[in-house]
């Protein structure tokens, strides 16, 4: 980078900044909502409250649905990051 980058690039370094955190915080986020062991655990949830009435079948079957697809859609992810 040279001296006249250099100095003209400096005021946009805090927005830089400010994006590399937002990736970070994106990546963990995204992290959390496609992990296999939370959404194990939520699968689990969603019988127990099947069993206990909380929930129905066709509410239970959707929140099944979804979970599932979510795990397919982390797994896929993580193949396609491995690459």
């Amino acid at each position: 980078m040279g001296l006249i980058s250099g100095v003209l690039g400096l005021p946009l370094a805090p927005l830089a900044g400010t994006i590399a955190v937002a990736d970070q915080v994106l990546k963990q986020a995204q992290d959390a909502y496609y992990d296999p062991a939370a959404i194990r655990a939520q699968l689990e949830d969603v019988d127990r409250r099947r069993r206990s009435g909380e929930l129905d079948e066709e509410q239970a079957t959707a929140w099944e649905d979804m979970l599932v697809d979510r795990l397919m859609e982390g797994q896929q992810r993580r193949r396609e990051g491995q690459r």
